[in-house]
């Protein structure tokens, strides 16, 4: 049995692409026996990337290296960053431009309406602060262009004032360095998978920005991988979702200088458990959030690993136990505090049961 993987020559190139590494090393693949009884189906495993070190961990320490990367190499000393008040990613863009000894300006987008106090104070919100970042609000929620032209501004104000600043952008037609942090992920994978033996079927993984899941995809395609990758869509619905991702996997193959290998056919997306929008929770999306805290004590976020376990569930309970899925659990462990009325009313529900 093969238990080795070198990337393959144009993969290489990646290497050549400034990084700064922030993450604590490989996280583990691990199995979910008691996830995978309450199921009833398939067998379960968790890629913890929520264990990825760093001011809680998750998915977004695997894009910053390359962003923060890019940001060394031009010598900056300020990252910009926007995104939604319980963002994850800035979250550990301020946690990485601490490590770094770099100071981070936090523009906070109204993309969640919301009646508790909780979410603007606590869970992510509160870290930012406690990283020392300064925060600006931004009114819109879905103007993407909009929030990166006021990081411009931002940018243009602290270059007057004699500073070096990089913005890490949100919009489409940028570079996608953080798509970069998921194709060596899929390496890493696949070598794990190797080394157990394990005929894993399929991925989930929520998809939001597009950058893990399409990095994710890239990179096994470029390996030679045929596994499945099932994107559980946090933001937008399945539709104009594929549409992200498969640019974004043409913009990595342009950004590599190589072709891509990924179909239309290989863009797998379930929108079933979005609504009622990005940032809000639903019933099937808490009751996965306490199923998974007291079947494998896996802490998940309303926003992202929340709503991606409870996709991975009901698939699992529909498929056979000769069929074996991964997911992938990008953390977002601080929203949980922001959410913490939600949940509450999905362990009452529940009455202490994971049933």
């Amino acid at each position: 049995m093969k238990t080795t993987m070198d990337f393959p020559p144009e993969l290489g190139r990646i290497d050549s692409v400034p990084r700064s590494i922030l993450t604590t090393g490989q996280t583990p693949l691990e199995p979910m026996p008691n996830l995978t009884k309450h199921c009833g189906g398939a067998q379960l495993f968790v890629k913890r990337d929520d264990c990825t070190g760093l001011a809680f961990g998750g998915n977004k320490v695997r894009q910053l290296e390359f962003y923060f990367g890019a940001a060394s190499a031009e010598n900056a000393d300020t990252i910009l960053i926007t995104g939604a008040v319980q963002s994850n990613f800035v979250r550990m863009a301020a946690a990485a431009a601490r490590k770094l000894g770099m100071t981070c300006h936090i523009q906070l987008e109204e993309r969640v309406v919301t009646e508790d106090p909780r979410y603007h104070v606590s869970g992510n919100v509160f870290v930012d602060k406690l990283l020392g970042a300064t925060l600006h609000s931004y009114p819109h929620g879905e103007d993407e262009s909009g929030a990166d032209r006021q990081l411009g501004k931002l940018a243009a104000g602290l270059r007057d004032a004699g500073h070096r600043p990089y913005i890490i952008h949100l919009a489409p037609g940028h570079p996608p360095l953080g798509s970069l942090g998921y194709v060596v992920a899929a390496h890493e994978l696949l070598q794990q998978i190797l080394e157990i033996d394990l005929p894993v079927d399929e991925i989930f993984v929520g998809s939001g920005s597009g950058a893990t899941h399409a990095g994710l995809l890239f990179g096994l395609r470029a390996l030679g991988s045929s596994i499945q990758v099932t994107g559980v869509c946090v933001r937008r619905d399945a539709i104009s979702q594929e549409v992200r991702v498969r640019n974004t996997c043409h913009e990595i193959a342009t950004l590599l200088d190589i072709e891509s290998k990924v179909t239309d056919d290989d863009i797998k997306l379930i929108d079933s458990f979005l609504a009622p929008g990005y940032g809000v929770t639903n019933a099937a999306t808490s009751n996965a959030i306490v199923i998974g805290a007291q079947t494998e004590a896996l802490i998940l976020d309303p926003v992202y690993s929340g709503k991606a376990i409870a996709g991975l569930i009901h698939q699992a309970k529909l498929a056979s136990d000769s069929s074996t899925f991964v997911f992938v659990h990008t953390g977002g462990t601080p929203a949980i505090f922001a959410y913490q009325k939600d949940i509450e009313e999905a362990l009452a529900i529940s009455d202490g049961s994971s049933d």
